[in-house]
This record gives structure tokens, sequence and C-alpha cells, in this order.
């Protein structure tokens, strides 16, 4: 029977560029080769789609900071000829392969917020992992926040801030309604990049600025005091949570360099040490914010779990990494799903997801 092929594309522009390109090596690693071709497609932090032919030529992959695309890559175009879509070399106009399923790799903006999912329908091609409702609202924090509130899940109290707001509040004013330890985030951004643990008022006007560096729009988010859990999840329309996990960061805030840079810059405990009901109430909690957040394919939700029994969402992740060190696959792992298992689950989802989209009527 012939391969299906995947569409592995990473890189992009985000600032997590580098982090994405090796997560999609390990992906590609783990892909199932008696079933799947996988086609790597990087992209430049220009925007330039690359074929990467035949391996992920990656320099100094030791440090995360310095990992880059292949310098041999073939700028590409990708055409559609009725139902099959192929990938064109855009200097010699040479077919270079055919796909069949695109496997998004693109941390953060350019990719886990609708836009290759966007693409992926305009040429109606199936896409791993959740579409472009839940890829956006889970990328825009400020709007995951109210859907959440809306639907009586809890997460910490905030203040939206946009550009024309940058100046506008004062530490003082903020600490009364949300208290004198804050996060403040860019709105659009992932692995913790652009956000400061702010205590003081020197600090704040500083990190309003930092993270308006990365996004139009800035959250001012209360701290909650609490364990930091994670769970995954897996699934369509009958999704399923893994056993949760727990990061225990060494500077009590789980930064960049905590996630991907320092191999002892947080502790993962898998599993988490909970009761079985707080098993169970986490598993819950990461199911009911799936799905009220249009989620499909796959997520990894983040909570906080107070001395209280208190569960309080963090954020969802609609493409979460798959680095050595990454929670995504290390809880299925845990949860008895290998690597090999779960990449061939999540294309097969993707694949199933596409095929129930196309069977809707579109005319009348």
């Amino acid at each position: 029977m012939e391969k299906i092929k995947v569409a592995v594309i990473f890189g992009g522009k985000s600032t997590e560029h580098k982090i994405s390109i090796i997560s999609a090596k390990n992906i590609v690693a783990s892909m199932p080769k008696e079933k799947y071709e996988p086609i790597l497609i990087g992209i430049s932090k220009e925007g330039q789609w690359l074929y990467q032919q035949e391996s992920l030529e990656l320099l100094d992959t030791s440090n995360p900071k310095e990992v880059k695309l292949s310098d041999k890559a073939i700028p590409l175009l990708i055409s559609q000829n009725s139902n099959e879509h192929h990938l064109i070399n855009q200097n010699s106009g040479e077919e270079l392969s055919k796909i069949d399923v695109i496997f998004p790799v693109l941390h953060g903006t350019f990719g886990e917020d609708g836009a290759i999912q966007g693409f992926a329908k305009l040429a109606n091609l199936p896409c791993v992992g959740p579409g472009i409702l839940g890829s956006a609202i889970g990328m825009d924090k400020e709007v995951m926040k109210r859907l959440l509130r809306d639907a009586g899940i809890k997460n910490a109290e905030f203040l939206t801030l946009r550009r024309k707001d940058q100046n506008t509040y004062s530490y003082s004013e903020v600490k009364k309604s949300l208290g004198s330890e804050l996060f403040i985030k860019p709105v659009n951004l992932g692995s913790s990049v652009g956000v400061t643990h702010v205590k003081s008022a020197e600090s704040f006007q500083k990190a309003i600025d930092h993270a308006f560096l990365f996004d139009n729009k800035v959250i001012i988010e209360k701290r909650i005091i609490g364990r930091e859990i994670e769970c995954a999840v897996l699934g369509n329309q009958n999704p399923i949570a893994s056993i949760p996990g727990e990061v225990i960061p060494k500077d009590g805030f789980y930064s960049f360099e905590s996630k991907y840079i320092d191999e002892n810059g947080a502790a993962l405990k898998i599993p988490a040490d909970l009761t079985k009901e707080q098993i169970e109430k986490v598993k819950e909690v990461a199911l009911m914010t799936y799905q009220c957040l249009e989620c499909s394919g796959m997520a990894r939700v983040d909570m906080f779990l107070t001395p209280k029994d208190e569960y309080y969402i963090n954020e969802i992740n609609t493409i979460p990494g798959f680095t050595d060190i990454s929670m995504y696959p290390t809880l299925w792992k845990i949860s008895g799903i290998s690597n090999n298992e779960l990449i061939d689950k999540l294309i097969q989802l993707a694949i199933e997801e596409h095929q129930e989209l196309n069977r809707l009527k579109l005319d009348m």
C-alpha cells in the first residue's frame, strides 16, 4: 500500500522558530515509516517555504538557541490539481513530491494561531491538531480567558491592555484589584516569551513595555499560588486525558530557559503526586477546557492546583512542544502511548476530522 505523505511544516516567523525545528526532528524520528513518508517543509524567519529534501540537517542541535534550517533547502510552491497537492520547485518548476496530510509544528504566531490551519482548509488538506477556531482561541490568551470565565471554568483574574493603553495604568492602581504579584504577558505568544513576573512598582512599566515588543495586546494577570499541573488531551469528538504531570520550576517561574535550555531549570514529575480524586478532577477540568475552547486532535492543558484544592486554568497549547523534554509526548508515554503510537494517532485523527468535514453539505 502506498505510504501517506505527511508534510511536516516547521520553523516559521515566530519567536519559537528554533524550538519548532527541534520538535519537528523528534516528530519525524517517531513517525511510523511503514505507514507514512515525512515530507519536510521548513519556513524561514522571513517566511519563505523551503523543501528540506530527505533529512533535517540541523547545525548545533545540542544548543536550541543556535539550531537553524538546512542551507541546502529548495524554495517551493504548492500546487493543487483536483484533489491532489504537490510541492513544486520554485526555481525549476519541477514537481518535488505529493502531499496528503499537513502536520504543523509551528509553535506560536503564524502557525499555532489558525494561520496554517486556514491554509489547510482552503487547500482541502487534513491538518493535525485543532482547526482554525480552536487554534486562534488557544493562542489569544484574553479570548481564551473570557470564554473559560463564561463557562464557569476558573482562571486568574486579569486586565487587558491594548497599545493605546500602554502607559495608562500604574502599579498601585492594578495592585488594588489584582494583588501585589502579577504576571505580564503578550497575549499571542507561547513558551513564556515576553512574560515577566512583577512584584514591585519599579519593574511594572518595564514589564509592560517588554511585553508590547512581542504583541499589540497584553494581559496583566493576578498571580495564582499553586502547583503547576499539566495534562495532555488527545482526540476529536471523544477526547481522552493523560495522567497529569507536575512542573516544579527551580526559580518559581517556568521560563523559556527552564523549558528548553536549562536541563535543571525545572523538575518534571510524572505522574504528579496527587490523590485519585485529584487526578480525576484534573482530567475532568482538562477535558472541559479542551471542548470549551473548540479543540480537536491534540492540546496540552496547563493549570494551577491551589492549597484549597481549586483548579485554575493557566493556558492551553494547541501545538505543544515535542522536544526530548516536552511534557505532551512524555505524559502520553507514561500513560501507555509510545511516541510512535502518538504520532500515528494524531495523523489518523486529522484524516478522520477532515473526512467528517467533507461529508457536510456545501450547497442547497
